[in-house]
């Protein structure tokens, strides 16, 4: 358990119960849902000791997966050390009265109450993952935009995993008041490379009514590692969110994503992208949960795996009865650049109402031939014909996000990561 040093009671009373939760909570098993083809037989939660003061060197070795636009406001956290940098001082009494970003631990101090109001309440302690999170997690972010409101630059948080053989745990919390608007970049990232690491992170997403967030989240964790990460977003009356998400590194683990379009007219748009090397094995779980009239979701998901890796992702469209005239469309596309390699694409509906347009699409194949024979039969050596195909594959994607810093350091991830694929054979 995390030490509590001067955090308020209520904070430390929390620490308690998720210490006490994960007590009697097991890991879980190939028969629970949603788990059948991540095997955590190997995982020892024990084996890994909470991670301690990070060493500010490991910063400097992390290799951002997506580089934030120039002039953004930074925070880093380096194992359990906090390094605020170009951060906007904090304002108001009780509630900020201007857009913040600090190290949630500190602002569980400053503005108990209104930390207390959101923390866990889009993220229930109720598997051993979120439990142990709520127990231990150390320094982490928390970003608020007030009424009205908005960032006038990116903020770009950074959770950098250093010593070997130790958990992180991350914890971010993002409120955005009515109207508000923010773009936010958080990425884990290895501060050593090789290292075999356990990654705990949870992250929260409250976009008010009418607010606008554009939310950009990568990984590339130690191959050696695990990650769990479980991040869940509640979009309120009239809201946008724009989530893309990115999924390099790591040996095993899995990633929750969920989007609740909790207000009428609310929409979301998520863009995920995964590529495997080696014996990695990437899985993305995602929901789009429909909870009120007139919402619209849109999610798009594209693996490209070499070597001996796998990947799983398993998508949900959930629609409550009251959610009528929901707009709700997923799809997972994979191109696998081995033989050796494996993907699972699962799509899931589940409807209640009768109004309803939900559409899904899933894909698992190898590299067309017929379009390598085209390429090559234009003059092009067979790798280049190989790339270009994959590119145009992955561009597909790009595609989806708006024009601007974004839509680069997306482009300029994908085209970094699949240089590594093909080198690797």
């Amino acid at each position: 358990m995390a030490d509590a040093g001067s955090e308020p009671t209520w904070l430390t009373e929390r620490r308690r119960e998720g210490a006490s939760r994960a007590q009697g909570l097991g890991l879980p098993g190939a028969k629970a849902k949603g788990w059948e083809f991540t095997d955590l037989r190997d995982l020892d939660l024990d084996a890994y000791v909470p991670a301690t003061d990070g060493d500010g060197a490991a910063a400097e070795v992390a290799e951002p997966i997506l580089p934030a636009p120039d002039g953004s406001s930074f925070l880093r956290q380096v194992d359990a050390t906090s390094l605020g940098s170009e951060l906007p001082e904090p304002s108001g009494n009780g509630v900020p009265t201007e857009p913040t970003v600090m190290p949630l631990a500190d602002a569980a101090e400053r503005y108990p109450d209104l930390v207390r109001e959101h923390l866990g309440s889009l993220v229930p302690a109720d598997d051993i993952f979120v439990a142990r999170n709520e127990s231990a997690w150390t320094g982490g972010a928390f970003v608020y935009v007030p009424a009205g409101k908005r960032f006038d630059s990116p903020i770009g948080l950074s959770a950098i995993q250093g010593a070997a053989g130790s958990t992180m745990g991350w914890r971010s919390l993002i409120v955005l008041e009515e109207g508000a608007e923010a773009e936010i970049w958080e990425q884990y990232l290895a501060g050593d490379p090789g290292a075999d690491s356990l990654f705990n992170g949870v992250t929260e997403l409250k976009v008010g009514a009418a607010a606008n967030l554009r939310f950009v989240c990568g990984q590339d964790l130690p191959d050696a590692g695990w990650v769990f990460a479980t991040q869940r977003a509640e979009v309120g009356r009239d809201a946008s969110l724009e989530w893309v998400a990115l999924g390099f590194g790591s040996g095993r683990g899995k990633v929750r994503m969920e989007t609740k379009l909790a207000g009428r007219g609310s929409s979301a748009k998520v863009t995920g992208a995964y590529a495997g090397l080696g014996t990695q094995h990437l899985d993305y779980d995602t929901t789009q949960e429909h909870a009120a009239p007139d919402t619209v979701s849109d999610l798009a998901f594209r693996g490209v795996l070499g070597g001996s890796s796998t990947a799983v992702w398993r998508g949900m469209i959930r629609v409550d009865r009251e959610a009528q005239r929901t707009d709700a469309f997923q799809e997972s596309r994979n191109l696998l650049l081995s033989d050796h390699a494996h993907a699972d694409a699962i799509p899931g509906l589940e409807i209640e109402a009768d109004d309803v347009r939900c559409t899904h699409a899933a894909a698992v194949a190898q590299v067309d031939p017929e379009q390598l024979y085209y390429l090559r039969s234009r003059g092009l050596g067979e790798p280049e014909a190989k790339r270009l195909v994959i590119d145009g594959f992955l561009q597909e994607l790009v595609e989806r996000t708006k024009e601007g810093p974004i839509r680069d350091a997306l482009a300029g991830a994908l085209e970094r990561r699949l240089g590594e694929l093909l080198a690797a054979g």
